[in-house]
């Protein structure tokens, strides 16, 4: 078993138990550009990794929580039977390196249209914050089809069983709280990558070498992950998720590594300067007249 890929589970696990996503979409290619691995099968192998790391994270959002139970249940009745359907679209295919690459494309788009929509969501609501959990009006049509669409691109790459989804889930919630949105994402991406890996597990595409390596580093890596997202201010972890977005859709364009971590680093640099510049702004907190008590002090 290799270590240097349990540490790279470990990394990927945290950022999937921060964001709810980044698992297929940072995993699979670290496979495949770092450790040589086929692309099917370092597929399957992060598919049957996402299946046995996800419910940890999932555990630690439903005991805070922050899941949408019926949000789960209609994406679930969508997503199960259509990745077996990737599985299979896969298979027909082949490892048609054409198709594949049409599919990250488009979905790399998408993840970058979220973190603006994200950003945009940020900047309107600065003022107001997270506040409480609002009541979200379930869609059962449009949220099936978003677990069916999810499902069918999880079945053809391994990616999209969070981000995806979550880019879906923010365009038709867009009241769902940060939170609520990594955890709901980590309970229903369970089924989903289970069916998944279990079609790919039919074929053989399956290698469980590879599959435990990772799945070793990324379970302490998700519940790490998930304690710090399931408690963290809203702001932060939205934060968190723009930049896994970002990072994310660069990747699938297939842009060079240093250039994906210069981007990265850089939108990290401006994440901590704009939360510090709002620290230094936020007026003390406490009642007015500790308030006035200690502007008179400065």
């Amino acid at each position: 078993m290799d270590p240097i890929m349990a540490l790279a589970g470990l990394g990927v696990g945290i950022i999937v138990g921060l964001t709810g996503m980044g698992g297929g979409a940072l995993m699979t290619p670290i496979l495949v550009l770092l450790f040589g691995v086929h692309p099917v099968a370092a597929i399957s192998s992060d598919l049957a990794a996402s299946a046995i790391m996800k419910p940890f994270g999932g555990y630690v959002h439903a005991r805070r929580g922050t899941v949408n139970w019926r949000l789960v249940l209609w994406l679930c009745a969508g997503s199960v039977p259509s990745a077996f359907l990737g599985v299979l679209l896969l298979r027909f295919f082949g490892s048609d390196e054409s198709v594949q690459h049409g599919v990250k494309i488009a979905l790399g788009a998408a993840l970058l249209l979220a973190a603006g929509g994200m950003l945009l969501k940020a900047w309107t609501s600065r003022r107001n914050g997270d506040g409480p959990a609002a009541e979200i009006t379930v869609k059962p049509l449009p949220t099936i089809l978003i677990g069916v669409m999810g499902g069918i691109v999880v079945g053809l790459t391994s990616v999209g069983s969070g981000s995806l989804i979550i880019v879906a889930l923010l365009a038709l919630y867009p009241k769902l709280r940060a939170n609520d949105l990594v955890g709901t994402d980590l309970i229903q991406a369970v089924p989903l990558v289970t069916a998944a890996a279990l079609g790919h597990a039919f074929f053989g595409d399956l290698q469980l070498d590879i599959a435990g390596a990772v799945i070793l580093g990324s379970i302490p890596g998700v519940l790490i992950g998930s304690r710090i997202s399931s408690r963290a201010p809203g702001g932060l972890v939205r934060a968190a998720l723009v930049i896994v977005l970002l990072a994310s859709a660069l990747k699938l364009f297939d842009l060079p590594t240093l250039v994906v971590g210069v981007v990265t680093g850089v939108a990290v640099l401006i994440a901590i300067g704009i939360g510090l510049t709002g620290r230094l702004r936020r007026p003390p907190s406490g009642p007015p007249a500790e308030r006035k008590k200690v502007a008179a002090q400065a």
